[in-house]
């Protein structure tokens, strides 16, 4: 639907909110309230700060305001220009289609700094030498490979379980995804060393400092407020500590690693490769995304099957008949169907990485408005995921409803909880096969109970935290 003209007034300055229009209504006919030009309009903000105080105060509800204005909102927070896009074919232009005119944020531009060099952040020449570094640890024979690991720590977990014992999923699983990601991709144990608890530490911080609590969030962290001297405290100790696990490798000199640590470290002996800031970047950004994201799959998924025993017990049939041994293994879990669409439910309703942030670098046309350079934009996933238009019973947990017919007819981009295009996550066959394995093994001897009244309430913060740690009771098979 097209809107009235006072809809599409042309919004340049991020301080200038002007008449943020009236909501558009939906319509599954391409993306709602096309623009004709201009900025597109979004909700009312205040001189200066702009839509900040509303953004900081109760973020989730101020992206259902922004849903309500169309498909491609704009509004500011602190005093930059942004754009949320919430069209699945719009989300695919910005990610695919003219990928090469938009980057990355600079998080600078918001008072914060994490891993500037390191894969996630690094830009043009200097990302793709690093992608191209990295990716023969993420190639599909070598992510086999880290199977038998997986496998074996997820049923250490198992074992270490008591019957009836009740403990915070979300905790239990950051230890384990930790101990499996170090091993894995750097073949170390950290495992109740001072490491791993940095680590952890400097986890726990990044998260925090990401919460849009308050405007606090984006005073520079150079600025000496409390919050920022433990911030600036936990990335220091964070980064020494990865300083000094290379520093122990580069001192080994025994030559028998073969993982993502040696790889990166051989692409430099001859001189062309990463830097040790980049290096140690790009490390940080693993040792973070890499552990966070799944701990949290685990913790929804785990969730969502105490509170729906009848999907618990279909999967546990389904691991049973096919694992022949006493844990599931890499081939296992491989062609499970009924596994593959609890997996991908769960990451629909709570993606631990819930919003692409992209910025335009030139001007840029985008559902018929105009989008200025330097715009900030959020394609939020969270959104996304359960939007009406696309699914059925957005807010119901259920895998029945991916079938092969379902899926051709939903669009590319309506489900992307691993990114999209050149840029989408280079550990995603990592993550899933870690994923499906400590399901498997965990369903195959566990029964869970949430204990508590509420569903788990998601926070934004660097990725998708429960409000609250989520409390599972656990019974053995």
């Amino acid at each position: 639907m097209r809107g009235s003209p006072s809809q599409h007034e042309r919004r340049t300055d991020p301080d200038d909110q002007g008449d943020g229009g009236t909501p558009a209504a939906d319509t599954n006919d391409g993306p709602r309230n096309p623009g004709d030009g201009g900025f597109p309009s979004g909700p009312d903000g205040i001189p200066v700060l702009g839509n900040t105080f509303q953004f900081t105060d109760d973020p989730h509800a101020f992206y259902d305001e922004l849903a309500g204005y169309g498909d491609v909102v704009g509004y500011s927070v602190a005093r930059q220009r942004m754009a949320t896009v919430l069209h699945p074919d719009l989300v695919e232009q910005v990610l695919v289609t003219d990928s090469d005119r938009y980057g990355k944020w600079d998080l600078s531009d918001f008072g914060q700094q994490f891993a500037s060099d390191g894969l996630l952040f690094t830009e043009g020449a200097q990302w793709r030498e690093q992608r191209t570094q990295a990716q023969p640890a993420f190639q599909l024979d070598r992510i086999r490979s880290y199977g038998d690991a997986m496998a074996g720590y997820a049923r250490e977990l198992v074992e270490d379980l008591d019957d009836g014992e009740v403990f915070a999923a979300n905790g239990r699983f950051s230890e384990l995804t930790l101990r499996i990601l170090v091993d894995s991709l750097f073949d170390l144990d950290v495992d109740g060393s001072e490491a791993g608890e940095t680590i952890t530490h400097g986890a726990q911080a990044l998260n925090e400092r990401a919460g849009p609590r308050g405007v606090s969030t984006f005073v520079p962290t150079w600025v000496p407020t409390p919050s920022n001297r433990r911030y600036n405290r936990a990335m220091a100790e964070f980064e020494d500590t990865v300083d000094d696990l290379i520093a122990e490798r580069r001192a080994a000199e025994d030559g028998d690693h073969d993982d993502l640590l040696a790889m990166l470290m051989q692409a430099g002996d001859d001189g062309e490769g990463m830097s040790d800031k980049e290096l140690r970047d790009t490390m940080l950004t693993f040792l973070f995304a890499g552990h966070e994201t799944t701990s949290l799959a685990l913790t929804y998924t785990t969730y969502l099957l105490a509170e729906h025993p009848d999907v618990a017990d279909r999967l546990h049939r389904e691991v049973d008949a096919a694992v022949d041994g006493d844990r599931p293994g890499t081939f296992d879990v491989f062609g499970l169907e009924y596994l593959d669409r609890v997996c991908t439910e769960s990451m629909r309703l709570y993606p631990p990485a819930y919003v692409v942030f992209r910025e335009a670098r030139e001007d840029v046309e985008l559902g018929g408005y105009e989008l200025p350079a330097d715009t900030k934009l959020t394609l939020p996933q969270f959104r996304i995921h359960r939007d009406e238009r696309w699914y059925d019973d957005p807010g119901e947990f259920r895998p029945d409803r991916w079938t092969d017919e379902f899926e051709d007819s939903l669009p590319e981009y309506a489900y992307f909880p691993f990114g999209g295009g050149p840029r989408h996550c280079i550990g995603m066959r990592f993550a899933m096969l870690e994923l499906k394995l400590v399901l498997a093994t965990l369903v195959r001897d566990c029964r869970f109970e949430h204990v508590g009244d509420e569903p788990p309430e998601p926070r934004m913060a660097a990725t998708y935290q429960p409000e609250e740690d989520v409390r599972l009771r656990v019974t053995k098979r």
